[in-house]
């Protein structure tokens, strides 16, 4: 007889890892199924040309766009999944983000809960994620019942100029809130060394706060968890009815395989969870598992998200540049009432970064210069859903369908932080108009992917009920970022472990039952 979980979790990511976590000491039998190894300590984690030029730690599998062109998507599979090359910024949504918003191009629809649901798991999540961050400067902080467990990381002298100059101006910058295993007060001892390989990178040191590090590693001799890596779901099977799933098809060094538990938990990610479903073809399911709304797969959002470099005459020697925000356009301003975004410091930038966006004629002793005289941000906008927008599973292959959409604040946001930059760091005078480099992320940028399989609390215009059930089956749940109705405008990793945690609660509570 095979044997039988009482949780089979898929994926490692921000929602699985932490929901390992979470049932840790539960005493029930647990199956963690990750479709990727432990990612490889080594030389190439801080390596420029291996992560950026050579993709090393995305995948190699080929999904199709619109227009049916092959691309490789920008994400990864390991134990902890994205989070192990994100950059660990996490942000709570704030109270707007969970009520209906109107946009200058559309409607964010409203959650069918609330902040107030989420707040006591932002705060858990804070804690376990080593979270550090700085109570009270952001001006569109929602409400928090308690200050960050860690103290702000520190700004570098640049940074801190920046900073100062930004206040100066009437703006309200404030300490990025970032997951890292920090001490500044005990550098001998802090596993993080703020290194200038953070963001996008592996941490070769081992102290972003990623799902692998937080939940998966820790738990590894516990003797009612299990991981099998290499284990690709495949689909989902049900019983006769189609109201309950029997078993987990998973594809395994070249074999099929099946694995059988009480409560299936999918955390694959917005666009393999989706993709799961729509494979899990039944009789009763003749539209994919759990898709009696037709929206399984659909509202994929990603976010508007753009890079862009400010380089002036001033010098940058910062290594650890990711410390600074601000939200003063988030929900718009005097001259614009609807929202624009967020802006957030990026990691520090090098020659080997700026190569592939350069001329091909540009002299590396330029691109140098460029890069030691840059400033690096990062802009985040709200996409907005759209049942157009989503994934398809033609002949087995994932094909996206994504059109960009409000982006007018967006765009106004870019025009208007050029205009700031200008404004405040008078360096940036001295090359006519400042210089700037952008760039758009496009479609293969999925690090932020959402909304695929939103909850509600009617079946018929949403996938899953608000403990992230899908409506249509009695034992498979959701926690990854499928169950957002809309996407707010800052990284989604810190909701989507917060509400792993609250469905973790949710199973505690019905296991003592």
């Amino acid at each position: 007889m095979p044997e039988f979980f009482d949780y089979i979790i898929v994926g490692t990511g921000a929602g699985g890892g932490t929901l390992v976590h979470k049932l840790k000491d539960s005493g029930k039998k647990i199956l963690v199924l990750e479709r990727g190894e432990f990612l490889k300590r080594e030389p190439e984690n801080w390596d420029t040309r291996s992560v950026f030029k050579e993709q090393r730690y995305h995948t190699h599998e080929v999904w199709k766009t619109d227009q049916d062109k092959d691309f490789h998507p920008q994400t990864g599979y390991f134990v902890g999944g994205n989070t192990k090359v994100y950059g660990a910024a996490l942000f709570r949504l704030r109270e707007k983000d969970f009520e209906e918003l109107v946009h200058h191009d559309g409607i964010s629809p409203k959650w069918p809960l609330s902040y107030a649901d989420f707040e006591s798991y932002y705060t858990e999540a804070e804690k376990l994620y080593f979270v550090h961050g700085k109570q009270g400067d952001d001006i569109t902080e929602p409400h928090r019942s308690q200050d960050y467990f860690f103290p702000p990381v520190s700004h570098e002298p640049r940074i801190q100029e920046l900073h100062d100059k930004l206040k100066a101006y009437g703006l309200h910058p404030f300490c990025l809130p970032i997951g890292i295993n920090l001490n500044e007060k005990d550098p001998v001892n802090s596993p993080c060394i703020r290194c200038n390989t953070c963001d996008g990178f592996p941490c070769l040191v081992e102290a972003k706060a990623d799902a692998d590090m937080i939940g998966i590693r820790p738990n590894m001799n516990n003797s009612s968890i299990q991981l099998i890596t290499g284990a690709k779901v495949t689909r989902l099977l049900t019983d006769e009815s189609g109201t309950k799933v029997i078993a987990v098809e998973v594809e395994r060094n070249g074999a099929l395989e099946q694995y059988h538990g009480d409560k299936i938990v999918l955390s694959a990610g917005a666009i393999n969870s989706a993709a799961i479903l729509l494979r899990s073809v039944t009789d009763k399911h003749l539209n994919g598992l759990g898709n009696s709304s037709g929206l399984v797969g659909k509202n994929l959002m990603k976010h508007n998200n753009a890079a862009m470099l400010a380089i002036s005459t001033k010098y940058n020697p910062t290594k650890f540049q990711k410390t600074m925000a601000l939200n003063d356009f988030y929900f718009g301003d005097e001259d614009f009432h609807f929202p624009m975004g967020h802006v957030q410091l990026l990691g520090k930038s090098n020659k080997e970064m700026l190569t592939e966006d350069a001329p091909f004629f540009t002299p590396g002793l330029v691109l140098e210069e460029m890069a030691s005289h840059s400033v690096d941000w990062w802009f985040t906008g709200e996409d907005l859903p759209d049942p157009n927008n989503g994934i398809e599973i033609i002949q087995d292959t994932i094909h996206i369908h994504y059109t960009p959409n409000n982006r007018t604040g967006f765009e106004r946001l870019m025009d208007k932080w050029k205009h700031i930059l200008n404004q405040v760091d008078e360096n940036a005078h001295l090359i006519p108009h400042g210089v700037y480099l952008g760039k758009i992320i496009g479609n293969e940028g999925l690090a932020h992917q959402v909304g695929t399989l939103r909850f509600g609390t009617d079946p018929k215009t949403s996938v899953l009920d608000t403990n992230c059930k899908l409506h249509d089956v009695d034992n498979v749940y959701v926690v990854d970022g499928s169950f957002f109705p809309s996407s707010g405008a800052v990284n989604p990793s810190l909701t989507i472990i917060a509400n792993a945690l609250r469905i973790g609660d949710y199973f505690l509570k019905q296991a003592s039952q």
